[in-house]
């Protein structure tokens, strides 16, 4: 995958969050946080986690299926595997 620099940066800072995001859902789990807490810091991973996974998405169409200098064959097997990782995570 050919990513840019500033997509790169982009996704490496989203990580970077959802590093912190889990750390302090692991700490406030130790301290005995409420469940709202607990709840709150496990949405913020999931819509982190969930960003990073559309913006790698995104890349995978723009580079593998709609990329004009792709062959049909190369398309199709890049469009067999998202959805084969999509299904995966949706089911």
């Amino acid at each position: 995958m050919d990513y840019s620099d500033k997509e790169k940066r982009r996704l490496a800072n989203r990580l970077s969050r959802l590093r912190g995001q889990m750390e302090a859902m692991r700490l406030a789990l130790e301290e005995n946080a409420d469940c709202t807490a607990l709840l709150q810091q496990a949405t913020a991973c999931r819509g982190a986690l969930d960003g990073f996974i559309a913006t790698v998405i995104e890349h995978h169409v723009r580079q593998h299926l709609v990329d004009p200098k792709q062959d049909a064959a190369e398309r199709s097997k890049a469009a067999e595997e998202l959805i084969h990782v999509v299904h995966a995570y949706l089911t």
